[in-house]
């Protein structure tokens, strides 16, 4: 199979900005029509409860495995690779079992009075979590062999059967919300995971029809890209001996354990606060939902932008830049090209954070009383989302910086950033605990400020230390240019003004004011990147006329 992973990657970018963008938009109405249905009570059980069990449980069993599998797949035997990832189905059922017992019999659990279905909703996240490994191995060729709107498809399905199920359940029963949600959650866990096998039982069957058809016309071409794939049937999918190796390639066994251990701290930083919130209640269920809500508005870019440009940025990276090598050692157009790919990934992430906490500052109430109402306009949300503001910017760099480190940090430097990262999480549960019983929400917010520059400090180091004796200065990327910034300082001050003087009596001229200071803001920044505008320009014009000859 013939790749250009820098297009695939982009591709692959695009389309998940794109389906995150839907993702979000659907999660965006169905929270405000959940609101208005259920208690913020609820909502802080299902959305911080329930979906953080979700999340520790798929990220402990198939995060490490991924990111390893990710890596140089044009050198894999993949038999030794689908052995390996089927054991990311019994490290998941430990998982559910151990966590399932303790959201079950040590967290305290909600009174009856919020809701009588909170054991059911427990053990389905357990049964859907175990459905989704059963495809993890095809899920990953995919990835590899650049079936990229495959993902996408099946991603929409899996939010659109969802929503499809739990819509309805609660209109018709708004007290029994829980049971709505695990039944959508076990659905549409199924849906996706068949979804994948369906479509690799009828991608294999058409290959194989077509070789056999070209079998009685002669040998196949010597650049036949079906001999790339090389896989026959779908039990190819499933566990197997290998003639002649280990059943698993220990190279990759040895990633994917640098890689858990890793995980395992990572994801105490990444939901250090809802780990907190369970674990300590140092709020209540209402003041969950509530921060839940103002997070999850506050988190939009972060969710349906930054996340698919650093998977997208990370599998290329992983591919183009070897970990055991110094960049003296490599090939050096794929180091050219790789800096100048993330110097300008740093200048487009950076600036947009930038926008995001300058707007945040003046648009936070706004946001808020048009989403869920004046109620939630009061009190600690508008503070809630311009902290949050902040805080998406620090995430934005983090991701890049640190995606960057993970795809070309050696084993033996993944075990010693371990080191760093038990460090951080510990300080980061002690910080956020002292934070949140002294500031409430907003201690949480500041707490994984700290946590995430901490973090980028570290990044930009690795970074430059791996390029400091080349002619390459990637980092250069973090600082946006002068005229951008001076516009967006003024946008600050005269948003700021317009919130003070008119956001009470005529919100529309404030939304009016911010629309023509972003505008303005805008073509700042396309002028001093007029040279990465030109380009993407032309990728988009090209990309029309090869979809009109097809």
């Amino acid at each position: 199979m013939a790749r250009s992973f820098l297009k695939s990657s982009l591709e692959n970018a695009t389309f998940n900005i794109v389906f995150q963008i839907l993702f979000r938009c659907i999660t965006f109405v169905l929270n405000a029509f959940v609101l208005r249905y259920v208690s913020q009570a609820v909502v802080g059980v299902m959305n911080v409860r329930l979906l953080l069990l979700e999340s520790t449980i798929l990220y402990l069993s198939r995060e490490a495995f991924r990111r390893a599998c990710l890596s140089k797949t044009t050198e894999h035997n993949w038999a030794q690779v689908v052995n390996l990832l089927w054991l990311t189905v019994p490290l998941c059922q430990l998982c559910c079992l151990v966590f399932g017992y303790v959201w079950l019999h040590v967290l305290e659990p909600p009174s009856e009075d919020i809701t009588q279905h909170y054991a059911l909703g427990v053990w389905s996240i357990c049964v859907s979590c175990v459905v989704e490994m059963c495809c993890e191995p095809v899920y990953l060729v995919s990835q590899a062999f650049l079936f990229v709107r495959l993902k996408v498809v099946l991603d929409t399905a899996l939010v659109l059967v969802r929503t499809a199920i739990f819509v309805p359940l609660i209109v018709h029963s708004p007290n029994r919300a829980v049971v709505a949600f695990s039944v959508a959650q076990l659905a549409s866990a199924t849906v996706y995971s068949l979804g994948f096998y369906a479509y690799f039982y009828a991608y294999i069957r058409d290959r194989n029809r077509r070789a056999a058809l070209r079998k009685k016309d002669g040998p196949a071409p010597a650049d036949d890209p079906d001999d790339d794939f090389p896989f026959r049937s779908l039990y190819d999918f499933l566990p197997a001996k290998v003639d002649g190796l280990p059943p698993i390639d220990r190279r990759l066994a040895a990633l994917t354990w640098s890689f858990f251990k890793q995980g395992v701290l990572k994801q105490v930083l990444t939901e250090g606060e809802r780990y907190v919130m369970t674990v300590s209640s140092v709020l209540s269920f209402r003041e969950q939902g509530m921060y839940d809500v103002v997070n999850n508005l506050g988190s939009l870019a972060a969710r349906f932008l930054f996340r698919p440009v650093e998977d997208a940025a990370y599998f290329y990276f992983s591919q183009m830049v070897h970990r055991d090598a110094s960049i003296q050692e490599q090939n050096q157009k794929h180091m050219a090209e790789s800096s100048g790919v993330l110097r300008r990934l740093l200048r487009c992430i950076a600036s947009l954070g930038l926008v995001i906490l300058v707007f945040g500052q003046s648009y936070a109430t706004l946001l808020l009383a048009l989403y869920g109402g004046a109620r939630l306009a009061r009190g600690p949300g508008p503070v809630l989302m311009r902290f949050h503001c902040l805080s998406v910017l620090l995430l934005a760099v983090n991701g890049i910086t640190e995606c960057y480190a993970f795809a070309t940090m050696s084993t033996g430097q993944l075990d010693r950033y371990n080191l760093l990262m038990a460090v951080l999480s510990v300080s980061f549960l002690f910080v956020s605990w002292a934070l949140t019983t002294l500031l409430g929400g907003v201690g949480f917010i500041l707490a994984n400020c700290c946590n995430m520059a901490a973090r980028i400090a570290h990044s930009v180091i690795f970074i430059r230390d791996k390029y400091s004796s080349t002619a390459y200065n990637p980092l250069s990327g973090l600082v946006p240019g002068r005229l951008f910034l001076l516009a967006l300082f003024a946008a600050g001050v005269v948003t700021k003004i317009s919130e003070e003087y008119l956001f009470e009596d005529h919100k529309l001229l404030h939304l009016c004011i911010g629309a023509a200071s972003f505008a303005v803001v805008l073509l700042s920044w396309a002028y001093e990147e007029r040279e990465l505008v030109a380009l993407g320009v032309g990728k988009w014009r090209q990309r029309r006329a090869s979809l009109k000859q097809d």
